[in-house]
């Protein structure tokens, strides 16, 4: 009998629609291999895991509730066997605050940054400005794909930005960091490999990332020194083990006068046709459904 794969999409976050696609397109790639079936967790999850009863939960949600060590805390409660990283590597890895911190203490460089309370009117301007100095990128301490993410030049477009991010109540705000756009995949415990983003938008924004009209481009084999290479895949690859992920991860770096600064690593990156892992491991001979058998065959309980 084939294996059942329960393939997990849509969910509550803002990145709903994103997640929907990589699902469609992990389900196409595997449908003939085993006995798939999709579900969103907002319709019927419960009934669709206890009549279905998986053999393996393929996570392809996206953001809050997906990615942050929610449905893996169920996930490891139902005692299914699930893909990418478990309950505490999720959580961490998501909120970026944190993240920050544990990277700071271990020697990798972040960009300065700062968290606040959204509360426009007891905000200090120029404290923040003190601290960080303009530019300045602002952005929700839980969210992913690069939604609701400003870069603000002075105090009057952080009041305007912080304005459109009124439905938060946290906000990190921290330096921006000029330069290239680095991103390394990390396969279970192998370097995957790296690609670069050279966007045509202010930066590597959410439609640079999803829009196939912003025309990012994308570079591999990216153009730096063994030395470099070397280099941030060694960050990247120590930081996916300090938060002990699990399956795939994508680390996201700036690359400004020979240093790499780590702006997040992502637990569940995405898998539509603009998608930055399956690029980078189709450059190194894995095909996409190669990619998603790996995954399910790496998929466990206890993550």
């Amino acid at each position: 009998m084939k294996k059942k794969i329960l393939v997990l999409g849509g969910g509550y976050s803002k990145e709903r629609s994103i997640s929907l696609i990589s699902a469609k397109a992990i389900i196409k790639s595997i449908k003939n291999l085993y006995n798939v079936k999709f579900c969103d967790p907002s319709n019927n999850f419960f009934k669709t895991v206890e009549s279905f009863k998986p053999d393996v939960v393929f996570n392809a949600l996206h953001g809050r509730f997906g990615e942050d060590g929610y449905i893996q805390t169920i996930l490891e409660t139902l005692n299914i066997n699930y893909t990418h990283s478990g309950v505490m590597a999720s959580m961490l890895a998501m909120d970026k605050e944190i993240s920050k911190k544990i990277f700071i203490k271990n020697k990798i460089l972040t960009p300065k940054f700062m968290k606040i309370k959204n509360d426009i009117k007891k905000i200090n301007y120029k404290s923040i400005n003190r601290y960080l100095k303009y530019p300045l990128v602002i952005k929700p301490i839980n969210e992913g794909s690069s939604l609701d993410v400003f870069i603000c030049e002075n105090s009057l477009s952080l009041k305007a930005s912080l304005k459109k991010m009124k439905n938060y109540k946290e906000i990190l705000i921290e330096k921006f960091i000029p330069g290239r756009e680095i991103q390394i995949a990390i396969m279970g415990n192998k370097i995957l490999g790296a690609i670069e983003l050279k966007p045509k938008r202010k930066f590597y924004d959410f439609n640079a990332k999803y829009n196939s009209k912003a025309k990012t481009k994308h570079i591999i084999p990216v153009n730096l020194s063994k030395k470099n290479h070397n280099k941030v895949n060694k960050i990247a690859n120590k930081a996916h083990k300090l938060l002990n992920c699990k399956g795939i991860t994508r680390s996201d770096f700036k690359f400004h006068k020979g240093k790499f600064y780590l702006l997040e690593i992502n637990t569940q990156p995405g898998m539509t046709d603009l998608s930055l892992v399956p690029e980078i491991a189709a450059y190194k001979g894995i095909d996409f459904k190669s990619l998603i058998k790996w995954m399910i065959n790496n998929a466990s309980k206890n993550r």
